[in-house]
């Protein structure tokens, strides 16, 4: 009986320190497979592209030209906003009281109870971010900061910044690093327009 007792106690005993050596073995090799990941700066900016195209970036920001299949983007215009170069319309304000809300047919400028806006060029020309840091672009992209400074007024509507939120920071410096590779294109977009001064 003591005997058994004895094999037992050492069975138990090697059990033991061998789970525990091959425990010790992979967590070992687990850690030193852990690696920061670093990604190229091609391939941020490639992340940032995907970004850009399925967070619907284009559908405001890149002016639109009549296609077979209705309005399309003008991709030789990609990014850059409001076109200066538009005459605002005509706004009939009972259409807004009544409670619709309007666009332009370019689908770059917004009339509403807010007034008028006009989507802002994001290219990488000074006109657009092209001199803008990240900190300034994440507070615009993410707190709705005009031009992503303090103190300036809120980003008006159709910009969805209140989704982008919530955006992890690495997909915001993808964004970033993508607009700034973008054609720089010069366009300068007009001003909001309070409700009260629409033509």
């Amino acid at each position: 009986m003591l005997f058994n007792q004895k094999k037992l106690f050492l069975f138990t005993a090697v059990t033991v320190a061998v789970i525990t050596a091959l425990v010790a073995c992979t967590s070992g090799s687990s850690e030193s497979k852990k690696t920061p990941d670093v990604i190229s700066q091609d391939n941020l900016v490639k992340r940032g592209e995907y970004l850009v195209t399925i967070a619907g970036c284009d559908d405001c920001h890149t002016p639109k030209k009549m296609g077979p299949m209705g309005p399309e983007p003008d991709m030789s215009l990609r990014l850059s906003g409001y076109r200066s170069a538009v005459p605002f319309p005509k706004v009939d304000t009972n259409v807004i009281k009544q409670g619709w809300a309007l666009v332009n047919p370019e689908l770059t400028g917004w009339a509403g109870p807010w007034g008028a806006s006009f989507t802002a060029n994001i290219t990488s020309d000074a006109t657009g971010i092209g001199n803008w840091s990240f900190d300034q672009f994440k507070k615009a992209f993410q707190q709705g900061k005009w031009k992503g400074l303090d103190g300036t007024r809120p980003l008006m509507p159709p910009m969805p910044w209140q989704n982008y939120s919530h955006m992890v920071e690495d997909d915001v410096k993808a964004i970033f690093a993508y607009l700034k590779s973008t054609k720089p294109i010069n366009n300068v977009e007009p001003p909001i327009k309070p409700f009260s001064s629409l033509p």
